[in-house]
C-alpha cells in the first residue's frame, strides 16, 4: 500500500466503524438454579413482566428439587447464580473462595415469617418450654438448624435443652410432623402454614428474630468477573419485580399456580409476604452465621465479610 492517501483513507474508515461501534451480539446469557419456594417469585414476576428482556439479557432457569442438587449444578460450573443461605455460602467457601451474596432474596419480618417451629397435632406441646429436650426435625447444617438454635436460645434454652432429628426433605418432615411419628418440626412458610391448618400447632417463628432468617441471591465469582452488567441488570429487573408484589400482591395468582409456589388449598388465602428491597446481609448478620458453624465444627477458620458479601452490583 503504496499511495498514502489510501492507507489514510483506510485509516479513517476503521476509526469511523469503531466510533459508531460494531453490531451488537446475543445478550448475555445467565443460568440461575431455583427451588420449588416462594423465594423465587420476584424472579418469576420478571420474568412473566418482560424485565429480564428489556434489561438486555436472557435469564434462564434451571428447576432444581434440593440443595444438593442445586449445588452440585453450582461446583460443576453449569449455573451462575442460585437462591441459596448465607450458611450455605460460607459453607460452600470453606476451602476456597468461590461464591458470593449479591442480594437478599427473601427476609422475615415482624409480620412474616419464613421458619416456623411447629409442633404434631394432638402432641400436647403448645409453648416454647414445652420444646425442651423434645427431638425437633431439621436440616443438618442448613438454616433449618440455624433458625431453631437460635430461636430457643433466645426464648433461655441451654445448649444441652435443644434436641433434634434430621429429616431433610421438606415433603418427608411435613408428613412425619402431620401423622405425628415426630412430635416438632422446623418447616418454611407457606407449608408450615398448610400444617398449622391441617392442626399442627404454632410454637415460634422467626417474627421473634427476623434477622437470622433469610435468603439469598449467591453467583459464582467467575460469573461475577465475567458478566458484571449482566448480574447488575439481573438484580435491577429483579428489583423491579419486588416493587410489582409488594405494591400489589393480589395480581400475581396465575404465576403462583403455575409455579406451584403455595399449596392449593391456602391459594385463597394466604398473604404474600413483603419481599426485601435492594440490600445485602450486614457484617452482625454474617458473624454470627460464621460463629453458630464454628460453634458446630463445620468450619475451622474465620473469614472475612468482603470474601463472602457485595453490594457492589445492587441497582
Amino acid at each position: 500500500m503504496k499511495n498514502p492517501f489510501f492507507r489514510i483513507l483506510i485509516i479513517c474508515l476503521i476509526v469511523s466503524l469503531t466510533a459508531c461501534g460494531a453490531p451488537k451480539g446475543e445478550p448475555q446469557v445467565i443460568k440461575i438454579a431455583v427451588l420449588p419456594v416462594l423465594d423465587t417469585l420476584p424472579i418469576y414476576i420478571a420474568e412473566s413482566q418482560g424485565y429480564f428482556t428489556e434489561a438486555g439479557i436472557t435469564v434462564e432457569l434451571i428447576p432444581v428439587n434440593s440443595a444438593p442438587e442445586r449445588d452440585q449444578l453450582m461446583q460443576t460450573g453449569q449455573i451462575d447464580g442460585m437462591l441459596n443461605e448465607l450458611t450455605s455460602t460460607i459453607l460452600y467457601n470453606r476451602d476456597e473462595i468461590q461464591v458470593q451474596v449479591v442480594r437478599y432474596a427473601r427476609s422475615a419480618t415482624q409480620d412474616f415469617p419464613v421458619f416456623r417451629i411447629l409442633s404434631a397435632p394432638d402432641s400436647g406441646l403448645l409453648t416454647v418450654d414445652d420444646m425442651k429436650n423434645v427431638p425437633i426435625a431439621i436440616s443438618d447444617g442448613t438454616i433449618i438448624e440455624y433458625t431453631t438454635d437460635r430461636l430457643l436460645e433466645q426464648a433461655g434454652f441451654a445448649g444441652d435443652e435443644i434436641a433434634s432429628i434430621s429429616v431433610p426433605k421438606i415433603p418427608d418432615r411435613m408428613a412425619l410432623l402431620m401423622s405425628g411419628e415426630i412430635k416438632a418440626a422446623n418447616l418454611p412458610d407457606p407449608v408450615a402454614s398448610l400444617a398449622i391448618k391441617n392442626g399442627a400447632n404454632l410454637v415460634i417463628d422467626d417474627t421473634a428474630l427476623p434477622e437470622v432468617s433469610f435468603s439469598v441471591y449467591t453467583f459464582s465469582k467467575e460469573a461475577l468477573n465475567e458478566k458484571p452488567d449482566a448480574v447488575k441488570a439481573f438484580l435491577a429487573a429483579v428489583e423491579k419485580a419486588v416493587v410489582d408484589i409488594n405494591t400489589d400482591k393480589t395480581r400475581w395468582r396465575d404465576v403462583l399456580v403455575e409455579k406451584q409456589l403455595i399449596p392449593e388449598p391456602i391459594l385463597d388465602t394466604y398473604i404474600l409476604p413483603d419481599y426485601p428491597t435492594a440490600g445485602v446481609p450486614n457484617e452482625d448478620q454474617f458473624k454470627d452465621a460464621l460463629a453458630w458453624l464454628m460453634e458446630k465444627g463445620l468450619i475451622e477458620q474465620p473469614s472475612n465479610y468482603e470474601d463472602h458479601i457485595t453490594a457492589s452490583f445492587l441497582p
